[in-house]
């Protein structure tokens, strides 16, 4: 058993920056960086359930990480598969205990977004859509965390929204970019079983409902810094644009990660609007 696996299963980049996520949804929602004791349990819940997610995930995923990752710890025998599945569940104990230390619509959303990410490892991914929902709804519900930990709302519930719209444009579009793969694992996702082109159109409709979507702050009166959001609408507009032209490998690499740029982006133009 190697120590290091320890960090290395849990992901830990992707871990730390949904801690972020979540710790600019609170200040999103409330104009100001919160009070220590709050940030610190924010980010440390995010963290430790995107850790424990992503420990479990491998659980599931070993015989095909066998033969797709091979150098994921589980596969190499870095760790053993019991000891991840109690690991994983140690970690979501963890955060449960600090989510409880918040509040009670915390904890609440802490116990939904952990048990959403067990179940999506154990049974929901290879589900046509349902999979994809899952796994934009827990990105959405991030910012969203933040503000229910600050007891206020505010502009990151259209910061959540327009998260949860845009992955699931972007994890239809992953899937149409990862169809060859997915047909060889026997999975069954959208580009799968309605055809690539289809499901191009799925995923750009989202992209476009999640312009769309990015206007309704305009309506609540927010100022004028949330402008910052127009080449950010432009971007996923012209990921929806290169989906639709083509559906080969390339060009849905293109289009999900030019996606994944306009996330952050739009965190950052959400944030600029609740600063300024």
């Amino acid at each position: 058993m190697e120590l290091k696996a320890f960090i290395e299963i849990t992901r830990p980049h992707n871990c730390v920056l949904a801690g972020i996520v979540g710790l600019l949804g609170s200040i999103v929602a409330v104009g100001h960086f919160p009070d220590t004791l709050t940030a610190s349990l924010v980010f440390l819940v995010v963290t430790l359930g995107c850790a424990g997610g992503n420990t479990v995930n491998d659980y599931f995923d070993y015989e095909i990480d066998k033969i797709n990752r091979p150098d994921r710890p589980l596969p190499r025998g870095a760790m053993g598969r019991k000891v991840a599945l109690y690991y994983s569940l140690s970690l979501f104990a963890v955060g449960l205990l600090l989510a409880y230390l918040i509040n009670l619509q915390a904890f609440i959303l802490a116990v939904v977004a952990y048990a959403a990410m067990f179940l999506y490892a154990w049974k929901l991914k290879p589900l046509p859509l349902v999979g994809n929902l899952v796994v934009a709804g827990l990105t959405g519900a991030t910012p969203l965390y933040g503000a229910l930990a600050v007891e206020h709302i505010g502009l990151a519930g259209y910061l959540a929204l327009c998260a949860f719209l845009v992955n699931v444009a972007r994890e239809i579009i992953k899937d149409i970019e990862d169809v060859e793969g997915d047909i060889a694992k026997g999975a069954r996702t959208l580009p799968i079983v309605w055809g690539k082109k289809k499901a191009a159109y799925v995923g750009a409709l989202f992209a476009v409902v999640t312009v769309i979507a990015s206007f309704l702050p305009v309506k609540a009166g927010v100022g004028l810094g949330y402008y910052a959001m127009v080449p950010v609408d432009a971007l996923i507009l012209y990921a929806a644009f290169l989906i639709l032209r083509s559906q080969d490998r390339e060009t849905a690499h293109r289009a999900q990660k030019t996606l994944k740029v306009s996330i952050f982006l739009a965190v950052m133009a959400f944030l600029i609007a609740a600063l300024v």
